[in-house]
């Protein structure tokens, strides 16, 4: 009796040939779109959007092809709830949500993993560039053979059991690889575009995004530099990341940087390129992956997706909380971002960044 898999469909050729893939291998293949939000009733560009109508009606046809069976099932609700206003609350509080990894926690990985509970399948398999084994012990999240698509720093959340129920069929191949399957295939997607930007808000403009859909405006507040000077004005501190250069419209010798902000003045801090460089940082709501105690272990640590894993120390705090120490001072840490760990090519835990300190916690 052939093994069952449901397969999270987007509509892009990632997960198209996951599915594929997944039925080479002898599966049972499910395929299932999520209908997160639809761009079109908000009057948006789709072009680099992901989970439109029209995603939706090319993983439908993938799926034809294929010859599995596909369905959509309806989430609004639950991802404007657990990530939509989520976003919309960290950037209130000063900080940088990162959605992606809020919607692999609760949406691909909880709700559609009882989905596949449901309907009686062994396995769930996406098309994240990743990898999952077994040491013997437990299971095991591990860096894409492609180091250029590797997405492990955005599913650190996941468990245990979510680990030994998932497969990611595209960990060991690299991007090419995977458009030519689609090809070979006469996959309608082998050539679509990927999305870039954040599925809910296509166009970039996260402001215009509050503002009309959360009735958020704040009105007019101060640039100011680390003494307290003023330096001009902004359109509202939300929606300022640190770190950011563009879109500041302050005339300088130097190039100003967004190194802190501060909701309670409606103030956004600006200083020169160094002053964003620290070396600690503590981070919440922890997840480890890996049952092990990293004391005095030299570790590697990411503070942003397409960041390179760089060496530190990590140091569990009570509750769920942890602090990382770099040996080399690190650019742009930005809370509400994640600190994703490693130990090698191996996940060994993550959380969300809540605080950077020069001291030791």
């Amino acid at each position: 009796m052939s093994r069952k898999a449901l397969i999270a469909m987007s509509g892009g050729v990632d997960s198209s040939v996951a599915a594929l893939l997944m039925k080479e291998k002898g599966y049972d293949c499910i395929g299932v779109t999520m209908k997160l939000h639809d761009n079109r009733d908000n009057g948006l560009a789709l072009e680099k959007s992901c989970c439109t109508s029209d995603d939706i009606a090319d993983a439908g046809r993938v799926a034809e092809r294929l010859g599995i069976p596909f369905y959509v099932v309806d989430y609004k609700a639950d991802f404007k709830e657990k990530v939509m206003d989520p976003f919309v609350e960290a950037y209130l509080r000063g900080c940088t949500p990162n959605p992606c990894i809020e919607c692999n926690r609760h949406l691909k990985f909880e709700h559609l993993y009882r989905k596949a509970e449901e309907l009686g399948c062994d396995v769930i398999a996406t098309g994240h560039y990743a990898c999952v084994d077994h040491d013997g012990t437990q299971y095991c999240l591990k860096r894409a053979a492609d180091p250029a698509k590797d997405q492990s720093y955005v599913l650190y959340s996941l468990t245990q059991e979510q680990l030994g129920h998932t497969m990611f069929p595209l960990g060991a191949l690299k991007k090419e690889q995977v458009r030519e399957l689609a090809r070979e295939h006469d996959l309608i997607n082998a050539a679509k575009r990927e999305s870039q930007d954040i599925c809910f808000i296509p166009d970039g403009d996260y402001k215009r995004f509050m503002r009309e859909h959360y009735h958020i405006n704040i009105g007019d507040g101060e640039f100011v530099d680390r003494t307290g000077k003023v330096l001009g004005k902004h359109s509202g501190y939300y929606g300022f990341t640190i770190g950011q250069r563009r879109g500041l419209g302050i005339a300088a010798e130097a190039p100003y940087y967004v190194v802190d902000i501060l909701p309670e003045r409606n103030q956004v801090v600006l200083g020169e390129n160094e002053d964003l460089y620290q070396t600690t940082l503590v981070a919440e709501h922890v997840n480890w992956l890996m049952s092990s105690d990293y004391k005095d272990m030299i570790i590697q640590a990411k503070v942003r997706y397409r960041q390179a894993a760089q060496n530190a120390y990590v140091k569990r705090l009570e509750g769920d909380r942890i602090q990382v120490e770099f040996l080399e001072p690190q650019r742009a840490i930005t809370r509400g971002q994640a600190v994703v760990l490693y130990c090698g090519d191996i996940v060994i835990g993550g959380g969300t960044i809540s605080a950077l300190t020069t001291d030791r916690a």
